[in-house]
Parts: C-alpha cells; sequence; structure tokens
C-alpha cells in the first residue's frame, strides 16, 4: 500500500471518528490525534488558537457546544503523504446541535499533519464555512 493510501485509509478511519466524536461532545479522540508539540494552529470557523494549549482551549469548548451528531461526511478534494508531513483540502458537512438547536452546514477544511513517533498528528487546520 502507498504512503498516500495508508493515509487516506487513517484519514477515513481515526481522523473521522474524532471528528464524529466532538461532534457528539466528546473531545477526547481529537485530542489523541493533534498535536501538542508546537507549532500548532486552529483557524476554525468558529473558534481559532496558535498554539496547541489554545488548541485545546477551543476543543473544551467545541466538547462543550456540539451534541447529537446525525451526520458527518469528509469529502476529500485532494490529499498527499510523502514522509512524515500529509494535507488534506475537502469539504465538511455536518447535522449537529450545537449549543441545543440543531444545524446542518457545510466547511471548506484544509488541513496538515506531521508524523510524531510514528502516529499521524493534525497540527494546523484552516476552515471557513461555504457559502454559495
Amino acid at each position: 500500500m502507498s504512503e498516500r493510501a495508508e493515509f487516506l485509509k487513517w484519514v477515513e478511519s481515526e481522523l473521522r471518528d474524532a471528528e464524529v466524536a466532538i461532534h457528539n461532545g466528546d473531545g477526547n479522540p481529537r485530542r489523541a490525534i493533534w498535536s501538542t508539540q508546537d507549532p500548532v494552529t486552529l483557524f476554525g470557523a468558529w473558534k481559532s488558537a496558535t498554539t496547541a494549549a489554545g488548541a485545546e482551549e477551543v476543543f473544551h469548548r467545541l466538547e462543550q457546544d456540539f451534541s447529537d451528531c446525525t451526520s458527518y461526511v469528509h469529502e476529500v478534494v485532494s490529499a498527499d503523504a510523502i514522509g512524515d508531513l500529509a494535507y488534506t483540502i475537502g469539504y465538511e458537512h455536518t447535522s449537529v446541535s450545537v449549543n441545543g438547536e440543531p444545524r446542518t452546514y457545510t466547511l471548506r477544511v484544509t488541513q496538515l499533519y506531521r508524523r510524531e513517533a510514528g502516529s499521524w498528528k493534525v497540527f494546523h487546520r484552516h476552515g471557513d464555512t461555504l457559502t454559495t
């Protein structure tokens, strides 16, 4: 299996599972796949951070805001993995409750990953709301 194929298998399993979990109010799987070694940047659709500690604060807040995820689809438009670096570019289509209110939205998301101790870790995310 190629590096790219192995990486995409991880994206479709661990990364997807972590995103579903945080949208159900459990940030621990997301924490497990995010780097704790700066530099870490998170330019989220609602909240941003420029350090690993700041990203942790954002995850804590999202755990409180999100619940009842009924659908999450990560539509990967482009991705690659070369050595210890990888990226994904795509759309996240989500149906979830935000502070108790049902919402459905699509985010445009670019993420960068680096291999740390043999595991992929997210170290940059930029997401914004897709408007038509």
